[in-house]
């Protein structure tokens, strides 16, 4: 994975909703307080309904800042829905150019590039977006900070579900489970297969939540994994008569009789505390009696 050193430029665009380059400052002078550059892509501003700029400016913006060589990271700006419209018109070959190191980061909406570029063997990091670093604690800013300039990260959380003491090692593909689930048979689906798939949502009924994973499984992207790691299940709808089981009722009576590892409560995803994971990049999890250490 490419990692940012002094000096690293940073383009800041949208690939989906609009954003305003007032609310984007906090961003740009974080990553100029740590000697990075940024600038802003000419979808920054523009506006068409709820996108920032029409699919043809988007795609232009988008397509402009792969294949500068002085760029080095595109951080999108925002999610919502709208990057799918970008992606078969988007030629990938400047990441060949420039030896795979280009890096591309977002989540949410974003799980559009992640599992394109996944199968084009392309890592990228999955993190929270410009526009909500005002909201981010130290610990997020830091895995983030970590994570660019190349530093090991070490995140532990309580095995709280009693699982069996092991150590995996593998890389790490997924993201949103509704974006995942919406590239269900195209070319753009990661390849997860000897992997740890990340999955992570918001605002869903957990009927939906079911459906999804019934689609994963069903179309074989739950088999021969190393391991599912489950983010933010955030704000999670139900319906007056209730669907009877939660995110992770649903998550574990959908994954019964695998044999590897179901682990909840990574932090990231649509929380507060999103701490920032290198997507197609080995990670190491070791599993104790108490805790759950990811090293990567």
């Amino acid at each position: 994975m490419n990692t940012l050193t002094k000096n690293s430029h940073i383009r800041i665009l949208c690939t989906a909703r609009s954003a305003q380059k007032v609310d984007l400052k906090p961003a740009q002078d974080l990553m100029e307080s740590w000697d990075l550059r940024v600038t802003y892509g000419k979808t920054i501003g523009a506006m068409h309904h709820q996108m920032g700029g029409d699919v043809p400016l988007r795609i232009m913006d988008f397509q402009e800042a792969l294949d500068d060589e002085d760029i080095d990271a595109i951080w999108i700006a925002r999610g919502g829905y709208g990057t799918v419209q970008l992606l078969d018109y988007i030629d990938f070959n400047a990441f060949a150019k420039a030896n795979l190191k280009k890096l591309i980061i977002g989540y949410s909406d974003v799980t559009v590039l992640h599992g394109h570029l996944n199968t084009l063997g392309i890592s990228s990091l999955h993190t929270f977006m410009p526009l909500e670093l005002k909201n981010k604690p130290t610990a997020a800013i830091d895995s983030f900070k970590n994570a660019l300039l190349g530093h090991e990260q070490v995140v532990s959380i309580p095995n709280d579900g009693g699982l069996s003491i092991q150590e995996i090692t593998a890389p790490v593909v997924g993201g949103n489970l509704s974006i995942l689930y919406s590239l269900l048979g195209s070319s753009s689906f990661p390849k997860a297969s000897g992997c740890f798939l990340f999955i992570e949502d918001i605002d869903e009924y957990l009927y939906h939540i079911e459906r999804m994973m019934y689609g994963l499984k069903r179309a074989g992207h739950l088999d021969n994994l190393k391991g599912i790691i489950v983010g933010g299940m955030s704000d999670m709808r139900d319906h007056e008569i209730p669907f009877g089981k939660n995110a992770q009722e649903i998550i574990t009576d959908m994954t019964a009789g695998y044999d590897y590892p179901l682990i909840f409560n990574f932090p990231a995803g649509h929380i507060k505390d999103h701490r920032t994971l290198k997507l197609g990049v080995e990670m190491m999890v070791t599993i104790t009696e108490k805790a759950i250490t990811f090293t990567y």
